[in-house]
């Protein structure tokens, strides 16, 4: 394949050409309730050319077959010779490489049967639907295995092996009209043996639905908040992490206003960062996929804004340097600037030292989901506690959770030392772009003062 790759680059009269080319074998089986719902495996097969001559604009054609991959060289570098953009396209200087990076695949799927797979998410199913009070549910299994190859002609040469397996379950609980849901997402860059062992989520998913039953709707009002971990790490993501993408900054008059470095964000306790590098997360790869070393880049520190999310032609456009962060979902799309494994960084002390003098706040625990405008935001969690006198009080629901961005940031107020990733399944959405494989990842994290909407009191 790699001679295949480079005797087509030579073909090409454009500046810059670089060819990516994907096999991906997946499986997937669902439940509804008790009954299989579908059972399917498959493979897929393609290409991506994308030629730049005289950084007059991106020429690109996709392909299914290898066989034309000739034809799909010369095709992009027609279209690039065609396009005449109003600003010249510049790509920021990559060391070429060539590399091997066959990541463990930890229990290969393609060797595993589907009828096995389909037994394993059964059981799965079989730990909400045995939880009183749970009335529906909704299962899936995902797997795939991605044999990855990439080529330029600056002489960049890779090959890669990727895998991924997701689960997911939703347990819905009804009594007298009343219905609620609980949750529960695992997503790994492993293989079957990642998926083994995963019970215990499934049943406290149902658990909590059923428990949500009897749970009083949180008062709304201000309140010191709480976030868990999972919560913590979807909400620098979702409101944060995208207006770092570099091509939204210099695309966007207002978010360059907005996201000026040097700019405080939040108090000294603050520093944010992605880190595309770190060992065995979802959205973790050696490069990404314009060849460029992935890497672990500060975006807050300290509470000052130091840094951004690039691809090549980003970072040249605002004189930076490239971080590993130009991804695309398949070969059938370019890649552009995406988040890969995004995080507020740790704390010291215990979650107990975070509540320990709040007489009445807001302990909001995971996410249902939510919706960002540049700096505004609304967070539902998927459930809550009261703080009481210090202490986790009564389960509480509809807790959403609203404000300004940075209002928010510059009262984040104290961190605890409990950092973990949330290795879940899902994936991030942009530019058509669905779902890309992205991990978040917190402390805990207190809030001095946040809007929480659920019952307007009396």
């Amino acid at each position: 394949m790699k001679d295949r790759l480079a005797a087509a680059l030579k073909t090409s009269r454009a500046d810059y050409t670089e060819i990516r080319v994907e096999h991906t074998w997946s499986a997937a089986v669902s439940f509804r309730g008790a009954r299989l719902e579908s059972a399917t495996a498959g493979e897929d097969r393609g290409g991506f050319v994308r030629a730049l001559h005289d950084g007059c604009g991106w020429g690109i054609a996709a392909f299914t077959s290898l066989d034309e991959l000739p034809a799909m060289v010369r095709r992009a570098t027609e279209l690039s010779r065609a396009v005449r953009l109003d600003r010249p396209i510049r790509l920021a200087p990559v060391a070429p490489v060539t590399a091997e990076a066959l990541l463990d695949l930890d229990g290969d799927v393609r060797g595993v049967p589907l009828a096995e797979k389909k037994r394993l998410l059964e059981g799965y199913n079989g730990e909400m639907l045995a939880v009183p009070g749970v009335v529906d549910t909704q299962a899936i299994y995902r797997d795939e295995v991605t044999e990855y190859w990439f080529a330029n002609s600056e002489g960049t040469s890779l090959h890669e092996l990727r895998p991924e397996i997701t689960l997911s379950g939703t347990a819905i609980a009804r009594r007298n009209g009343t219905i609620e849901k609980g949750l529960e997402s695992i997503g790994l860059r492993r293989g079957w043996r990642g998926a083994q062992g995963q019970a215990a989520g499934f049943g406290e998913a149902g658990r909590r639905a059923a428990a949500l039953l009897d749970a009083p709707s949180v008062k709304g009002g201000a309140y010191p908040v709480v976030l868990d971990n999972e919560l913590a790490g979807v909400f620098i993501h979702e409101a944060f992490g995208h207006l770092s993408e570099a091509d939204f900054v210099y695309e966007n008059p207002q978010a360059r206003e907005m996201m000026t470095l040097g700019r405080r964000f939040g108090r000294p306790v603050l520093n944010v960062g992605d880190n595309g590098a770190a060992p065995g997360l979802r959205g973790t790869l050696p490069y990404d996929d314009e060849g460029t070393p992935t890497q672990d880049t500060p975006l807050i520190r300290d509470g000052i804004l130091v840094g951004r999310l690039h691809s090549r032609e980003t970072a040249a456009t605002l004189g930076e340097r490239p971080t590993g962060n130009a991804r695309a979902v398949s070969f059938r799309h370019a890649p552009i600037v995406r988040m890969t494994n995004t995080y507020i960084g740790n704390g010291s002390g215990t979650f107990d030292d975070l509540i320990r003098d709040i007489k009445l706040g807001v302990y909001a625990c995971s996410a249902f989901g939510g919706q960002t405008l540049l700096e505004n935001f609304s967070f539902t969690a998927a459930y809550g506690h009261m703080i009481r006198d210090g202490a986790v009080a009564e389960l509480v629901k509809d807790v959403v959770l609203a404000g300004s961005l940075f209002q928010t940031l510059d009262r984040i107020e104290q961190l605890a030392g409990d950092f973990r990733w949330n290795q879940m399944g899902g994936g991030c959405g942009k530019g058509g772009q669905f779902p890309l494989p992205v991990t978040e990842g917190a402390p805990h994290v207190r809030i001095e003062e946040a809007l929480i909407g659920g019952d307007v009191p009396a």
